[in-house]
């Protein structure tokens, strides 16, 4: 029986790898094993990154937020804790753009929360 090599196979694996590649630095693009490194590493770090951009960019609505907050004269944690009694639920990805483009808009939605904050937070009915 004739042996079979499957080069055919090996070969498109080694150009996918060098192709994710391209762009590296010096060797990594152009030498299979050095590529084949970095390609791993380089997915295991946008992996990472994918959780970490959503994280910062929350981080960053928070800042906007008690930014704004505290312009309208309210805690950044009152606010929150005033729309969640008032039952209003817009996440905070809205609530940081409504702040900057529409100004009035996030007064009443302070003015709301000022109004809730101090009452209890009702609790909904057991069914």
């Amino acid at each position: 029986m004739v042996r079979i090599k499957n080069s055919i196979a090996r070969r498109k694996g080694r150009k996918r790898v060098l192709r994710k590649a391209k762009g590296q630095f010096g060797h990594r693009k152009s030498r299979y094993k050095q590529a084949l490194r970095s390609v791993i590493k380089g997915m295991a770090y946008s992996y990472r990154d994918r959780k970490v951009k959503k994280r910062e960019f929350r981080a960053l609505w928070v800042v906007r937020l008690n930014a704004a907050c505290r312009e309208e004269g309210i805690a950044y944690s009152r606010f929150i804790n005033g729309l969640k009694n008032a039952n209003v639920a817009i996440n905070r990805k809205v609530l940081a753009d409504l702040a900057i483009s529409d100004p009035t808009g996030f007064s009443a939605l302070v003015a709301l929360a000022k109004k809730s904050a101090s009452q209890p937070a009702a609790k909904p009915a057991k069914a």
